[in-house]
């Protein structure tokens, strides 16, 4: 797969594609489903398949002051869709100007002449041009117009509730991290890399591997989750604290800590990815050390009744 970055390519397609369309927040269950499609009928139809998207959430453009928190990064998305097999994915810099394209002239501008788009794959409630004037109606006349194809694809539903980014960022923030994970069709991650914290969480027996998360993503609700961690291309059980450390005077920023079972090694400096599997307890402020050492051995001990179970089923 082959990513272009529109502000610093001028990447000429030579071949007729076919391209999916949307802001692809998250790569949800109803993200994959036009992705497949898009890989399908391109291959069908002898065109490479492009996912066009971009850098940043264009709510967070247009809405300044109502920003949206992401649930997937610009790598993490990279990473899911070069598993999927997409000849390309192509970011485009959404900015002010961008967003006083009108809808015509985007897609005969861009998509039809940069392109060479013969097939388009959307949402049935996709957006696009100046104000969002553009819907599927409207692509479809289009369509007609410059002779490409207009592949709709319906909403995905889980439990008569339809799949949307909004709707896991809604369960992410309440700490459901089995609801973000149905909808996700995989369990929510945080990157980081490993900072030399303060070194409480060793004097207390539990030693944590703590990173600090990009701002501008979903952070599950402050409290203590079963987690696994990625280091390198290993996975280890863990134990995973958000909030603000509240027991030894709070923080000013939420924390992500990772205490990994049976894990020694060094490994400050070094990027993790830390998978939120189910939520234990809410955060809790404790009158002293010693209560909160006995409540992050329950949690332990859950934590270890659940591996036990996942791995014996």
């Amino acid at each position: 797969m082959k990513t272009i970055y529109a502000s610093t390519s001028d990447y000429s397609f030579k071949k007729p594609t076919g391209v999916g369309l949307g802001n692809f927040d998250g790569l949800h269950l109803g993200h994959m489903a036009l992705i497949d499609t898009l890989i399908n009928e391109s291959d069908l139809h002898s065109l490479e398949s492009v996912v066009y998207t971009f850098v940043k959430h264009p709510e967070n453009i247009i809405r300044k002051k109502l920003f949206t928190p992401l649930i997937t990064t610009l790598e993490k998305k990279i990473e899911i869709l070069s598993k999927r097999g997409l000849d390309y994915v192509y970011f485009e810099k959404f900015d002010e100007k961008y967003s006083r394209i009108k809808p015509e002239d985007f897609v005969e501008g861009i998509l039809v002449k940069k392109l060479k788009m013969k097939l388009a794959v959307a949402g049935y409630d996709y957006r696009f041009g100046y104000k969002g004037e553009g819907d599927i109606n409207l692509l479809k006349e289009l369509g007609k117009r410059h002779g490409f194809k207009v592949i709709v694809i319906p909403p995905v539903k889980l439990e008569d509730e339809i799949v949307s980014s909004t709707n896991i960022r809604k369960y992410i923030k309440k700490g459901d991290m089995h609801k973000a994970f149905l909808h996700l069709g995989r369990h929510y991650s945080i990157k980081g890399q490993v900072e030399r914290g303060k070194g409480i969480g060793r004097t207390l027996g539990f030693p944590t591997a703590n990173i600090s998360p990009k701002s501008y993503l979903v952070f599950p609700k402050k409290g203590v989750y079963i987690t696994k961690v990625k280091i390198e291309d290993c996975i280890y059980p863990s134990v995973t604290n958000v909030g603000n450390n509240p027991t030894f005077g709070g923080n000013s920023y939420i924390s992500v800590e990772t205490f990994i079972m049976d894990f020694n090694k060094d490994i400050y400096g070094k990027e993790i990815e830390v998978f939120f599997i189910e939520k234990i307890r809410n955060e809790k402020k404790f009158s002293t050390i010693e209560e909160l050492i006995i409540e992050m051995k329950k949690d332990l001990l859950k934590a270890r009744k659940y591996f036990r179970s996942e791995y014996c089923t």
